[in-house]
């Protein structure tokens, strides 16, 4: 996490979420999120927007999943990442490069909607344990020490 540009971004998605899986099996989303700057014009009496600012954004695994599954065009988000610069060359020959917030966590924003929060199940690995393994038996009740326990000498404790 060092000298990496944190950002939270809040806009209105420009399409649905694009989802697809790597060759591994892991899903990346990408969209798009257009945030528009608004200011109030006093010698009219209006809002005014400014110029948009579209920025790409991608998200991997379940949280992949998760966009592409709840969110839709025009819905408004909070997007927080981490900011990147993305560099390639074109088939021309030429330089290019974008700015990319790959999304640690995104929301929808409650501004103007509501929401209805679902949890999805996490998946448990099966449990293995040894087959000499002492606590895979234990019990979750502490056990009580009989009443008339001799072997503890008198003063001191009995673990």
């Amino acid at each position: 996490m060092r000298n990496e540009l944190p950002l939270t971004v809040i806009g209105n998605l420009v399409d649905d979420p694009e989802l697809r899986f790597t060759s591994a099996g892991v899903a990346v989303a990408r969209f798009t999120v257009a945030s528009t700057p608004r200011t109030f014009d006093r010698d009219t009496g209006a809002w005014r927007d400014g110029e948009p600012t579209f920025l790409d954004c991608s998200c991997w695994r379940q949280l992949a999943e998760n966009v592409a599954g709840s969110l839709s065009k025009g819905s408004r988000v909070v997007v927080a990442g981490r900011l990147r610069t993305d560099r390639w060359e074109s088939p021309e020959g030429e330089k290019r490069s974008r700015m990319v917030l790959d999304a640690d966590d995104v929301g929808a924003s409650m501004t103007f909607a509501t929401v209805a929060i679902t949890r999805t199940g996490r998946p448990v690995p099966p449990r293995e344990t040894a087959p000499d393994d002492p606590w895979a038996t234990a019990s979750p009740v502490r056990p009580t020490a009989p009443a008339d326990s001799t072997d503890v000498p008198a003063g001191e404790a009995p673990f």
